[in-house]
C-alpha cells in the first residue's frame, strides 16, 4: 500500500519495549511521530535515537507522543538502549516496536511486499528504505514524511519545527513560508473567508501579491 499525505496511518498492534500497543489507541487524542531504524546497534540510528530522548520534553509541550521502531526484536532494544544512554547521555525515554515480522515496516510502505516475514538474517543494508518519519495527527492521518538514507542523520529539531507548523495549520487554517518558525508571521490562504481574516488577523495583512498575503502568527 503506497502511503501519501492525508493516507490514514496504517493501524497495528505490537510489542514495545513499553509493552504491547494497539498503535491507534496509543496515539489516542493527540499527535504522534513515528520514526522507523533499520537494525539495532547501528552507529547513526544510535546517535538519533539519544537526540530525541533529550528533546521529548518538547514534544510533550506540544501534546505529542514519539515512538520509535526497529525491525529486531524488543528484547535487543533493550540492550541497544544501554548503549544509547552510555554514548548519548540519554536514557531512551520513549517506547521502541519490536518488527521482527516486518509488518509494520510493510504495512508504512518502507519494505517492499516481498521482504519476507522475519528480521532474522536481514542486514542494515537489505533494509535501508527504514529511515523514515511519519508525523500522524489525532485524526489518525499521516500529516507529513521525510526519509533519509542511512549514511545521514536525520535532523529532529527539523521534525519539530515542522510538527509546529502543521499543528498551527491544523488549528488556525493557515500556511507556512519558508524557513517559518514559530512567531514568525504566516501566509493567509486565498480561499480563507475575509470574516475569518478579520478576525484572525485584527492588525491587518501584508499583501505582496494578491495571491501572497501575510499575516501575524494567529494566537491561542
Amino acid at each position: 500500500m503506497s502511503l501519501r499525505i492525508n493516507s490514514e496511518a496504517p493501524n497495528f498492534t505490537a510489542q514495545t519495549t513499553e509493552g504491547t500497543i494497539n498503535f491507534h489507541q496509543w496515539i489516542g487524542n493527540g499527535w504522534a511521530i513515528l520514526f522507523s531504524h533499520p537494525k539495532d546497534f547501528t552507529p547513526v540510528c544510535t546517535t538519533e535515537l539519544g537526540y530525541m530522548a533529550g528533546l521529548k520534553p518538547e514534544f510533550d509541550k506540544r501534546n505529542t507522543k514519539i515512538i520509535g521502531l526497529s525491525v529486531d526484536p524488543v528484547d535487543n532494544h533493550a540492550r541497544w538502549a544501554k548503549d544509547i544512554e552510555e554514548t548519548q547521555g540519554h536514557a531512551v525515554n520513549y517506547p521502541m516496536i519490536g518488527d521482527p515480522e516486518l509488518k509494520v515496516a510493510t504495512a508504512y510502505d518502507m519494505l517492499p511486499e516481498g521482504a519476507g516475514t522475519t528480521s532474522e538474517g536481514r542486514t542494515p543494508a537489505d533494509n535501508a528504505t527504514v529511515r523514515s518519519v511519519f508525523v500522524i495527527g489525532p485524526d489518525k492521518k499521516i500529516k507529513a514524511m521525510l526519509t533519509y538514507p542511512m549514511s545521514a542523520g536525520r535532523n529532529f529539531d527539523e521534525v519539530l519545527r515542522l510538527l509546529d507548523a502543521c499543528q498551527i495549520g491544523a488549528k488556525h487554517g493557515v500556511s507556512t513560508p519558508v524557513n517559518w518558525r514559530p512567531g514568525d508571521d504566516v501566509v493567509v490562504p486565498a480561499a480563507m473567508p475575509e470574516e475569518t481574516v478579520k478576525a484572525k488577523f485584527p492588525n491587518g495583512l501584508k499583501t505582496l501579491k494578491p495571491y501572497l498575503r501575510l499575516g501575524a502568527q494567529p494566537r491561542d
